[in-house]
């Protein structure tokens, strides 16, 4: 709990909690010129996280027997190859379309990870470091909580798959599909086409943005309602319930989401592979 718990209800503690450190105050649901200065420091951190344990472990690699270390980080390389050979066939864009798929799943496993900090961990620290830089005292740790990252995740998914299209069928013939699928090369058709195909892109990346961000925003919460728990057990020093209710739900939560922060990284790879065969399929 954070060192002001006592004077906060329930309600308070878990909207403090669901506070970004922001350049300002966000005034409006879309607001382009409110900063999330949290999430961008924790997926910068962990991106460069992410690249050099796949650099230390390229850097270590031997052609003799591997260590765990290796081997773990060998078995991810397979996986997303045969993945990505299966979904993508032409294999001069799988030189790019593979390195892109396991850094996405690297990258976005790390972010979910953090869900797994214990809540109050590094928002206390924070809550001792920030006014005296005189900063807010508001620290949210799961970038992939942030729906901010999770559509500029997808956004850039979508940049990729326009640039496929454009290099694989050429921007006129890319221009010519966008008129003449789904329904057929039929002049009185073309409005109705090129309007599917623009909401089939919307939907997609709408889509692909907000699976991520809806379960990774769901399990915070479910963590911030079980440090509640064990809060009120502490603040109170009654309820020998709440503690073991604390203890035991934290445990269980913790468990079942490391398969879901591994499931929502992959489900992200995935789709990300998709949508970039499907750029390369000619309709």
């Amino acid at each position: 709990m954070a060192a002001d718990s006592q004077a906060q209800t329930s309600g308070e503690y878990i909207i403090h909690h669901l506070q970004h450190l922001q350049n300002k105050k966000q005034t409006s649901i879309v607001d382009f010129s409110v900063i999330n200065f949290d999430s961008i420091f924790f997926s910068t951190t962990l991106g460069i996280f992410g690249c050099w344990l796949l650099w230390l472990a390229a850097r270590k690699a031997t052609s003799g027997t591997p260590g765990r270390f290796q081997a773990a980080v060998e078995m991810l390389v397979e996986m997303v190859d045969s993945q990505a050979k299966g979904i993508v066939h032409n294999a001069n864009s799988r030189k790019l379309v593979a390195p892109l798929a396991l850094t996405v799943f690297v990258w976005i496993f790390l972010l979910n990870a953090m869900d797994l900090v214990p809540v109050d961990l590094l928002p206390q620290i924070w809550h001792r470091l920030g006014p005296a830089l005189g900063a807010p005292d508001y620290l949210r740790v799961v970038a992939t909580a942030d729906i901010s990252i999770t559509m500029g995740l997808s956004v850039g998914v979508l940049i990729v798959c326009l640039f496929y299209n454009v290099k694989i069928k050429g921007a006129g013939g890319w221009i010519h599909e966008l008129f003449s699928a789904p329904f057929g090369d039929k002049w009185f058709l073309y409005p109705v086409n090129f309007l599917m195909q623009i909401i089939e892109f919307v939907a997609k990346t709408v889509s692909h943005g907000m699976r991520l961000f809806g379960n990774m925003y769901a399990g915070e919460l479910i963590f911030l309602l079980i440090a509640m728990m064990g809060g009120a057990f502490a603040l109170t020093g009654t309820g020998i319930a709440l503690f073991i209710g604390h203890i035991f739900a934290g445990t269980v939560w913790s468990i079942f989401h490391i398969l879901i922060i591994t499931l929502q990284a992959f489900v992200f790879m995935m789709l990300t592979l998709v949508y970039v065969g499907q750029a390369h399929d000619a309709h």
